[in-house]
């Protein structure tokens, strides 16, 4: 059997599950809150224009409103200031739609310290173990985030000092913008960056390292606690918005079972 055809054969037996790794899309979805002198994103906006009556006899449908990095999203590399010259969202090739990717679960210590920081070190113990992160590929950051994802308030987590939220260290996204051979990273949080790195040197170092280098990101995630950690297929694939940083994305993952 050719290539595709055991493909196809392998999805509608079982063999190869889909596990859908988006968030639902609706106004009660939680949104990055940024200080108040800075303009803040959209809540997700249903405008119903007919369902079935005398604005349209026959069909149902709406506009929507929305913010490009709400919900589960797709981080383009011209989103931050130091990729302004590179890609926006509708130039990023197909090609780099769908790729392999790998789960790297710190779930257990997120539980303990919600401002946990993922280092380089982190990264090499899980590559002893299970092999180097994939070529092409993502890497997927899995913190259990995504059981707070009913709340704005328990997703974002903060207090008087801001939010409190797990991330990536400066030296470790310095390290998987420059060095990693992927091309980007999937989080479970509202952004890629933690809570507190507003204050970190540099600001924001995830964005600013993986934009910078013509990488991506993915937010918003759920379900990783489906996924094995290797031997994943990601589609990853965001509204082609001409101009646009990102945009809200349906992310799937394709896992071999038995």
């Amino acid at each position: 059997m050719s290539l595709l055809p055991s493909v196809a054969e392998a999805l509608t037996s079982g063999r190869v599950e889909i596990v859908d790794l988006t968030a639902p899309l609706s106004a009660e979805t939680p949104v990055i809150q940024l200080p108040p002198e800075f303009a803040q994103t959209a809540r997700f906006e249903l405008e119903e224009l007919s369902r079935y009556d005398d604005r349209g006899p026959a069909w149902y449908w709406n506009n929507f409103r929305t913010g490009e990095h709400t919900g589960t999203h797709f981080d383009a590399p011209n989103h931050w200031v130091t990729g302004q010259d590179r890609e926006d969202v509708a130039s990023v090739p197909a090609s780099r739609l769908i790729g392999p990717a790998v789960v790297l679960d710190f779930s257990s210590q997120v539980a303990e310290n919600p401002d946990f920081l993922l280092e380089v070190e982190h990264i090499e113990q899980w590559q002893a173990e299970h092999g180097p992160l994939p070529q092409g590929g993502w890497m997927l950051y899995r913190t259990g985030w995504d059981a707070r994802s009913a709340s704005q308030q328990e997703f974002l987590n903060a207090d008087e000092t801001g939010p409190h939220t797990p991330g990536v260290s400066p030296a470790c996204a310095k390290w998987l913008g420059e060095e990693a051979p992927i091309i980007g990273v999937g989080v479970e949080t509202v952004g890629t960056d933690a809570g507190a790195a507003h204050s970190f040197d540099p600001p924001f170092p995830c964005h600013a390292a993986l934009m910078g280098s013509g990488k991506y990101g993915l937010t918003q995630l759920q379900n990783l606690a489906q996924l094995p950690p290797t031997g994943i297929l990601l589609i990853a694939a965001p509204l082609p918005i001409v101009t646009g940083s990102g945009a809200p994305a349906r992310v799937l993952a394709l896992v071999e079972r038995g």
